[in-house]
């Protein structure tokens, strides 16, 4: 008996919806342009450390900015509420069964609010925590930065290739655990670049702050 041959199986999303998204992104950046304000959508699986990087992002900037934080999750508003206590205003959108936000989503956000309270403000959109869903749909964002973590292990980058390539920055966080993880953080970054040359990389502690100043000198802040 043969051996059975291995295959992979690609499935497409449906060209309208993925142009109906991509239309919606058009038009949310544009109005976020209008009044100046510059806007990241922040990707990574769950425990990478999004809503931690953001809690430093917005401690150190919501004295020179306004923010605006829309945190997405399938269900609840844990991260909402723990960037809450930052001083900064956080708007929930739970998905259900949806594993990213759309464009839909963002839109609903921003035409619901009072956008010139953030003129020359920030807008952070924390996605989904997954690096699969998110790659399939622009939110309108200037930028995207990814987040992976140390904890993740070796092969995180290279078995999620197309985040790494739609993104403009990557985060690789838990970097105050290098000393009990073995992890070849060089080769992640080599990685990475082999994928995206463009990308901005960056070794990060959410915990302890390490490298947050630097970040937010390449996200132009």
């Amino acid at each position: 008996m043969s051996k059975e041959k291995k295959k992979s199986i690609i499935i497409e999303l449906n060209q309208d919806l993925i142009k109906n998204n991509n239309r919606l992104a058009e038009e949310n950046n544009n109005l976020l342009k209008k009044y100046n304000i510059k806007s990241f959508d922040v990707v990574g699986a769950i425990g990478a450390g999004k809503t931690a990087i953001l809690e430093s992002l917005c401690d150190k900037l919501s004295g020179k900015y306004k923010i605006l934080v829309i945190n997405g999750d399938v269900t609840t508003r844990i991260d909402a509420d723990r960037i809450n206590k930052h001083g900064v205003r956080t708007i929930q959108v739970n998905t259900g069964r949806e594993c990213a936000l759309n464009s839909y989503h963002i839109t609903q956000v921003i035409k619901n609010i009072e956008l010139s309270e953030y003129k020359n403000g920030i807008l952070f959109i924390e996605n989904v925590g997954n690096l699969i869903c998110p790659s399939d749909f622009i939110l309108g964002a200037d930028k995207r930065i990814i987040v992976v973590s140390i904890t993740e292990g070796p092969w995180v980058i290279v078995k999620h290739p197309l985040l790494f390539k739609l993104s403009d920055v990557a985060v690789i966080n838990k970097m105050d655990l290098i000393d009990v993880i073995d992890v070849d953080v060089e080769k992640m970054i080599k990685d990475a670049k082999e994928i995206n040359p463009n990308i901005k990389i960056f070794k990060i502690s959410a915990n302890s702050g390490a490298n947050v100043s630097e970040l937010i000198k390449a996200l132009e802040l």
